[in-house]
């Protein structure tokens, strides 16, 4: 069977396309993120006082290393961790205000940036391909 008729592999091809067309966008436009960073804080201001267990889940991430996106965030300036008063083994986190305004300039880039990840397609493609992800994600 041919590699381009294997849906894992076209998966992880369109993953490194994104992965790309994110870190040149996102570096051009001088922001110092990873896709996982902007998922992260973007999570967190949605979710504030959102753990690091239910932040992994939320984003897709893996439990074991969710602590060392927060740590780097953290060392950044854009991340506060705060010991929950009803259970001291969780972290409970919160942007701050660096955080806050990094998230604010770069959700216009990502929003954009959309757009090229699929750029061979067209927009009515891109709704019809954004729907059966979802679909085959289990997210309908």
């Amino acid at each position: 069977m041919k590699d381009t008729k294997m849906a894992g592999h076209l998966i992880r091809r369109l993953h490194q396309q994104s992965m790309q067309v994110f870190q040149a966008q996102t570096q051009a436009a001088g922001l110092d993120l990873t896709s996982v960073q902007f998922a992260a804080l973007d999570t967190i201001a949605e979710n504030p006082g959102i753990d690091q267990a239910s932040l992994a889940s939320a984003i897709s991430f893996d439990r074991a290393t969710i602590g060392g996106v927060i740590d780097r965030l953290e060392r950044k300036g854009l991340v506060l961790r705060v010991v929950s008063a009803q259970d001291r083994r969780a972290r409970l986190l919160h942007l701050t205000t660096e955080g806050e305004q990094l998230l604010a300039t770069c959700r216009p880039v990502v929003s954009s940036l959309q757009a090229d990840i699929l750029a061979a397609l067209s927009p009515k493609e891109r709704e019809v391909f954004l729907s059966l992800a979802h679909k085959a994600l289990g997210l309908d």
